[in-house]
């Protein structure tokens, strides 16, 4: 005998939610029925998946590798579905789209009124976060695919080209680096280099791209971080250093809401190339594929 898909259904919620009242809650069961359901999933596997305590429930190691491939399992089936429900129509129903920060907002403007008119059956769901984290969704089944920025350990997943976008160097609009008709790493380097926080793509990129380390106080520590490109391109507007920009970030005009000069750098091929990426096998393929092509249009 195997475990059904709603036995495993109801271990995740379970997982996800603590107690039996609130999984059964968001199964819309009743507790006793989830009970069942878990006991019966327990006698199939031949051990507990659950230790049962007054605060709750906690996964016993069967539980957590029964998650793992519940997760699995589970994600495969919800794409079946979706697979089944828009054959023969790409871009159809729901499609959870991960985007990283460092694009988002200069790209999604431009491309999201040309999907609604394209495709207008496609349910978009957008999350913005990390590269790391949205990684880690895709591989999850969480998402189907996202829109992040190479290079990046991209073990397990597949992808398809949209863009090579350009770095280039914002210096205070007053700085003598502005006068010149670029920028070279030597000289961006004497400078206060602000950067974005550690967990953002767009800080190694730029780094590896000019073949600088992150600056450092004499205490070790680093003297300039911010967590989004507008705030760095207000700290260079306000004289504080300078530092790096992605070209679809000036296109947008970031670079016109502070008094900031923008240059390009004298380095070889200063850019990150910008990927449409899903789990390798993934039914969602296609239509990862279809999505780059409309974002190249944007």
């Amino acid at each position: 005998m195997l475990p059904t898909i709603r036995q495993l259904q109801y271990l995740k919620l379970l997982a996800e939610h603590g107690t039996f009242g609130r999984a059964a809650e968001a199964a819309h069961v009743t507790q006793p029925t989830l009970s069942a359901g878990i006991q019966e999933l327990e006698r199939t596997l031949g051990a507990a998946v659950v230790d049962r305590a007054r605060s709750g429930v906690i996964l016993t190691p069967v539980g957590e590798e029964a998650l793992r491939r519940a997760t699995a399992i589970l994600n495969e089936a919800e794409e079946l579905v979706e697979a089944a429900k828009n054959a023969g129509q790409p871009l159809t129903g729901r499609f959870r789209l991960g985007v990283i920060p460092t694009i988002a907002p200069f790209l999604l403007p431009a491309v999201l009124p040309l999907l609604r008119e394209r495709f207008p059956k496609l349910r978009l769901f957008l999350r913005e976060d990390l590269t790391q984290r949205l990684i880690a969704q895709l591989k999850a089944g969480r998402l189907d695919a996202a829109l992040i920025a190479l290079p990046f350990d991209t073990q397990g997943l597949e992808w398809a080209h949209v863009s090579d976008d350009e770095l280039m160097a914002a210096v205070p609009a007053d700085h003598p680096l502005a006068r010149g008709k670029s920028a070279s790493p030597e000289a961006l380097a004497r400078e206060n280099l602000i950067l974005l926080e550690d967990g953002h793509c767009l800080r190694e990129h730029s780094l590896s791209a000019c073949r600088l380390n992150a600056p450092r106080s004499a205490a070790g520590e680093e003297p300039f971080a911010a967590t989004s490109l507008p705030t760095v391109v207000q700290m260079v507007g306000s004289g504080l250093g300078v530092t790096f920009i992605p070209k679809m970030a000036v296109t947008a005009g970031l670079a016109d809401a502070a008094p900031v000069a923008v240059r390009p750098i004298d380095a070889d091929h200063p850019a990150r190339e910008i990927v449409v990426a899903w789990r390798a096998g993934s039914n969602r393929r296609a239509e990862g594929r279809l999505l780059a092509e409309v974002l190249k249009e944007a």
